[in-house]
């Protein structure tokens, strides 16, 4: 009994460590975009505010280049060295991104070399949090014990939804509590740069005083030469292509309803930035809320349930939702249907991470999960908000929900053929 309660408390705080570090990362990654509106004129030319908000926006888009070469790398070296190493060096390159934002002079004070070393630090960060999520999910997965993986790896996305509520939740608080508006803009953009850096130093320490996991452990022998290899996880074929399909349309609906919505919310629905705010956080919560509830039914019924779910509802009401969406002048509507979005969403996003572990040998399994993830996360996630905008600027702004509709529909066609990983699980057999 004593050891059953000692191997549930050591399980604890492994979950415990591995999500608030990741939590760090995904604020220390939204904190940018967040403050993007105050910080763009330090490091650009003076001018045309929409021409720096763009320079801004594309040392955004190059962070998520790094992402693939991200998970390259730190699932690399977590198949290679472990997954506690890696999650420490990953946290430790995220932290020092945000002190170079934290303390870089701004364009006034040392020219060209301030948009440099800020595209240095996005960099870094892309780096750093394109290894996060394969390393994360991978570590959740197999420190969980196997009736509780769906529900303990959906933590990952209550904290990546957790990081982007406390970015924003640090900007209500420095909009409307403590400073003006010309504060923000000449220093105190500053200041959730500098709270990620002491965060992460948090983080740092409590995964510096994780265990290893059981799976890493068990290959410790294993031929060092396969572990972490591209050649080795090209012999996982159908497995690499199944974390394509099914992170498509998945990624792609989740940018639209959360980094994108606050945006259209403003610029198609006409609501005001404070009721556009506003709507975000709240719907955020309670989309973060929903994470472990469908993750734990997914340990009773099954992943490919809850993944043919999402598929099934994301072609139907996608095009529907978003056009209802459009055209309401209720902040109330536009709140009731974003959250029925989340919750289509959240078949995905709850367990998705525990269905691309349960696909890989431990051998390769961070760099199986985390390099296609990033390539298509990358891809269709990273684009998702220029594609939007674009279409909306030539007057077909409807386009765009029927992308999203025939992307979701390509990753139902995965979900419809895979078998279910809760029942084929690699990690079953470690």
């Amino acid at each position: 009994m004593q050891q059953q309660e000692k191997i549930s408390a050591s399980r604890l705080k492994a979950i415990i460590g591995g999500t608030i570090g990741n939590l760090v990362e995904w604020y220390d990654w939204y904190a940018y975009s967040a403050f993007a509106l105050y910080f763009s004129s330090s490091f650009f030319p003076e001018g045309n505010t929409t021409a720096q908000l763009l320079n801004t926006a594309g040392v955004f888009a190059l962070g998520f280049l790094m992402r693939p070469i991200g998970g390259w790398l730190f699932g690399r070296l977590a198949d290679k060295k472990g997954r506690k190493v890696s999650m420490t060096w990953s946290v430790l390159l995220m932290s020092f991104g945000s002190l170079l934002i934290t303390f870089t002079p701004t364009y006034a004070q040392i020219g060209i070399l301030a948009p440099v070393v800020l595209l240095l630090a996005r960099l870094l960060q892309g780096l750093s949090v394109g290894g996060e999520y394969g390393v994360s999910a991978t570590y959740l997965s197999e420190m969980a014990s196997k009736g509780r993986r769906g529900f303990y790896s959906s933590f990952q996305y209550v904290t990546l939804i957790g990081g982007q509520l406390i970015a924003l939740g640090i900007q209500i608080i420095l909009q409307k509590l403590l400073l003006t508006d010309k504060q923000l803009h000449d220093w105190g953009w500053r200041i959730p740069f500098a709270i990620g850096a002491v965060l992460s130093v948090v983080a740092l320490y409590l995964r510096s005083n994780l265990h290893e996991t059981p799976s890493f452990e068990s290959k410790k022998e294993t031929n060092n030469a396969k572990k972490g290899s591209v050649r080795e996880l090209l012999r996982h074929p159908r497995a690499v292509l199944t974390v394509v399909g099914l992170t498509l349309g998945g990624t792609l609906a989740f940018y639209t309803y959360t980094t994108y919505m606050q945006k259209f919310l403003v610029n198609t629905v006409h609501l005001t930035k404070e009721q556009s705010t506003n709507i975000s956080f709240v719907s955020l919560l309670l989309f973060a809320l929903l994470q472990p509830v469908l993750g734990g039914l997914s340990d009773r019924i099954g992943r490919r349930p809850l993944l043919i779910g999402f598929g099934v509802l994301g072609v139907l009401f996608t095009v529907p939702l978003l056009e209802a969406l459009s055209r309401t002048s209720s902040s109330w509507v536009a709140f009731l249907l974003i959250m029925a979005a989340l919750v289509i969403v959240s078949g995905y996003t709850s367990i998705n991470a525990i269905v691309k572990a349960e696909l890989f040998p431990a051998e390769v399994r961070a760099l199986g999960v985390g390099l296609p993830y990033g390539l298509t996360v990358a891809i269709f996630g990273g684009s998702a908000e220029y594609i939007a905008l674009w279409l909306k600027k030539i007057g077909h702004e409807n386009y765009f929900y029927w992308y999203v509709t025939i992307c979701i529909a390509v990753s139902l066609s995965v979900y419809w053929w895979m078998k279910d990983t809760k029942h084929t699980s690699q990690i079953n057999e470690e």
